[in-house]
């Protein structure tokens, strides 16, 4: 498997380079902490400084001597690393000295495993096999759940998230009480009932038929076009690591008012945070859409916010007793101001009953509605990016509190628009 911008872009002031040691140096512009800062540098940079790697060879990073949680990445699966990825924890405007060092593949060293990504498809003895690529099954003839958990899941040692892997292509949440891995259990004799309360956390959401925690649609008047129930959808993991994972979800024959569209949403999680990266690619059109993000609000009795974050991103946020442990759930999604292009909620309406339904055994309509939703700015063929968060109050008592939330959200827009410097 492939071991595999930065969760903020990285600035590369420069790297100097000694006789008998090359050394990064990066500082924290802000004078606050930051904990699980990952970094990710592209091997031309790299190279470019430092001098070509011996084929076989990746680099690794020592901090005082010990060995910087990292991963060198191969994302275009030519057998060859393209991206160096680590994790480092730095205190108030902290500057920090780290080695580097080529070591064999082989001999690259283990670290505790952070991130997870997992696929698993239903056999024959009831077991799942964990697949790298799969192609979804079509409902338009009958309705199928093939999966394990019925979705693509992924986690850090936060939160989990899932995306069904069927044409309602709703996203979902598990909380987690723990920080270890839980997704390779689910439905396994270990977790064999995962809307149940265990040690480990739950399914805490509820989506019906709206977008879930995080869903895709495109705007395209006042009506909104869900990304499901499209004739092709596929699953690719490119990366999986104890520092960041990546896959790919690939859709053919978006139906968008009469228009053949395609998209790629490849989503990036990493270590730390309650949130994961989603960038969103659409091919298929000329000039200028919408593409939308939403949350589910079926349970929710609060108002939801719309606010600045900071500076230069924006968010929208829920926060209520709206768990199906019947407690408190946070979710948001943040984006740059200078994208957004509209903020509103659909109707609450039960299309399902009123005859729009997609899939019978799950009550579901692929007609969007329960939904607090933002716009965003979309050009073909390239990629906008948004942030999904979502926090849990059994997890942590603040998570209670619209307010630590929103402090949560404004401080990780500061760090994403203050990257670590490296020079």
């Amino acid at each position: 498997m492939r071991t595999l911008f930065i969760l903020s872009a990285v600035l590369l002031v420069g790297i100097t380079s000694c006789t008998k040691k090359n050394t990064l140096v990066l500082t924290n512009p802000l004078a606050v902490d930051r904990p699980d800062e990952t970094i990710i540098l592209d091997r031309k940079d790299v190279e470019t400084k430092f001098g070509a790697v011996p084929e076989g060879f990746a680099p690794i990073l020592k901090l005082n001597g010990q060995n910087v949680p990292s991963q060198a990445d191969d994302l275009n699966a030519d057998g060859k690393w393209d991206e160096l990825v680590f994790t480092v924890n730095f205190k108030a405007s902290e500057t920090i000295n780290l080695e580097v060092e080529n070591v064999a593949v082989t001999a690259y060293p283990e670290f505790e495993k952070r991130t997870n990504v997992r696929l698993g498809i239903h056999q024959a003895d009831d077991t799942y096999l964990e697949v790298d690529q799969y192609m979804a099954p079509s409902c338009k003839d009958s309705f199928k759940i093939i999966a394990q958990g019925e979705s693509v899941s992924w986690e850090n040692d936060k939160m989990g998230f899932r995306n069904y892997f069927d044409c309602r292509n709703v996203k979902d949440l598990y909380g987690k009480l723990k920080p270890g891995m839980i997704l390779d259990k689910i439905h396994t004799p270990e977790i064999p009932d995962y809307h149940k309360l265990s040690d480990w956390g739950m399914d805490v959401l509820h989506c019906g038929s709206s977008t879930g925690s995080g869903g895709l649609a495109m705007l395209e008047g006042d009506s909104l076009y869900r990304l499901g129930s499209t004739d092709g959808y596929e699953y690719q993991k490119l990366v999986e690591g104890p520092v960041r994972s990546v896959f790919d979800l690939k859709y053919t024959g978006w139906n968008v008012a009469g228009q053949n569209l395609s998209a790629v949403e490849r989503i990036s999680i990493y270590p730390g945070k309650y949130w994961f990266q989603s960038d969103v690619t659409v091919s298929g059109f000329s000039g200028e859409k919408q593409i939308v993000t939403g949350i589910v609000t079926s349970l929710l009795k609060n108002e939801p916010v719309d606010f600045a974050a900071n500076g230069e991103y924006r968010s929208i946020a829920t926060l209520d007793v709206q768990s199906l442990n019947n407690d408190e759930l946070g979710m948001a999604v943040l984006l740059k101001s200078s994208e957004v292009t509209r903020v509103a909620r659909t109707t609450d309406f039960d299309f399902f009953k009123l005859g729009y339904k997609t899939v019978v055994e799950k009550n579901f309509s692929n007609v969007i509605s329960q939904t607090f939703y933002v716009a965003q700015k979309i050009n073909a063929d390239a990629p906008a990016r948004h942030y999904f968060l979502a926090v849990w109050g059994l997890e942590n008592e603040k998570w209670k509190s619209m307010d630590n939330l929103k402090v949560y959200i404004s401080s990780e827009a500061e760090l994403l628009s203050n990257p670590i410097f490296i020079k």
